[in-house]
Order: C-alpha cells, then sequence, then structure tokens
C-alpha cells in the first residue's frame, strides 16, 4: 500500500501549497468507479518516487470549495503541483505511463 496524504480543507495550504516537493493530488468520490481503477497507479507512484513526489488524495464530496476553487468537473481528476501552483492536470483513468511523463517536467 502507497504512502499519500488525505486532503481536506483544514490542511491544504500546508500539505499541498507549501509543499517543499511537487504533489499529485488525486481528487476522487467513493462512488467513483474510474477513481477505483486508477488509485493503485496513484499508490505505485507513491512507492516509486518517495521523498521526491507527495501523493495527497481529496475526497471531492467532502470538500467541494477546494475542487469548485480548481474547476474540478470530472473525476478522477489529477493535479500536480509544483511550488504552490497547479502546473499540470490530467483528468479521467488516464495510464501509468501518461501520469509519469506529464511527472517529468515537475520533477
Amino acid at each position: 500500500m502507497g504512502k499519500y496524504v488525505e486532503i481536506s480543507e483544514s490542511n491544504f495550504d500546508k500539505e499541498i501549497l507549501k509543499s517543499s516537493i511537487p504533489v499529485i493530488v488525486d481528487f476522487w468520490a467513493e462512488w467513483c468507479a474510474p477513481c477505483r481503477l486508477i488509485s493503485p497507479i496513484v499508490e505505485e507512484l507513491s512507492n516509486e518516487y518517495e521523498g521526491k513526489l507527495k501523493i495527497a488524495k481529496l475526497n471531492v464530496d467532502h470538500n467541494p470549495h477546494i475542487s469548485m476553487n480548481y474547476g474540478i468537473r470530472s473525476i478522477p481528476t489529477l493535479l500536480i503541483f509544483k511550488d504552490g501552483k497547479a502546473v499540470e492536470q490530467l483528468i479521467g483513468a488516464v495510464p501509468k505511463k501518461t501520469i509519469v511523463e506529464r511527472l517529468k517536467s515537475v520533477l
């Protein structure tokens, strides 16, 4: 099982915007089947990039303000943050190689 941080409105700034390393935020919901498909890939990445990349999961049902703030209209959505700014976005259950390609620009 990979290592990830559960994100909420109370820890978003600290864990994402003020992170010293790039962060992937997985916007998901319990009822979302494609979210369950991508979750193991995200967990693999948390192991492979440990220390270089932070993995965070944000439940859109529990944190609607953050989701609205970043224009999340479809899940799963992965936002990649670097230096407190969203720099990459992937929508849907994309393959691992697609995520790794996008990570190259921030690592």
